[in-house]
């Protein structure tokens, strides 16, 4: 991953509800979570959630997929590896006395 692409992801999950939207697609699991439930569950206008859905997808952080007549959403978990694995690639590596370890 390079900074262009997790400085897009950290602004597309940096507004609350789309952070809310991520944490209950993780919290459901690789099944996902139908759109009808998330709208439900967030207690927003379908109009709203899907703006939200679309910044989500276009950061490739969410995917959708039609199980016959519903519309699922589920996280891209590999995405999220990828985020936090670029945040934190660099841990430690300017810590004072870490030049004397080995």
């Amino acid at each position: 991953m390079n900074l262009e692409t997790a400085a897009l992801i950290l602004s597309k999950i940096g507004n609350p509800t789309r952070l809310r939207i991520v944490r209950l697609l993780v919290r459901a699991g690789d099944q996902g979570l139908p759109v009808g439930a998330i709208q439900k569950k967030l207690k927003i206008p379908g109009s709203t959630l899907t703006h939200h859905i679309t910044h989500l997808k276009n950061a490739q952080v969410i995917r959708q997929e039609r199980q016959q007549a519903t519309l699922v959403c589920k996280m891209e978990y590999g995405q999220l590896a990828k985020l936090v694995e670029y945040l934190t690639e660099e841990c430690c590596a300017d810590e004072v006395g870490s030049e004397n370890r080995g």
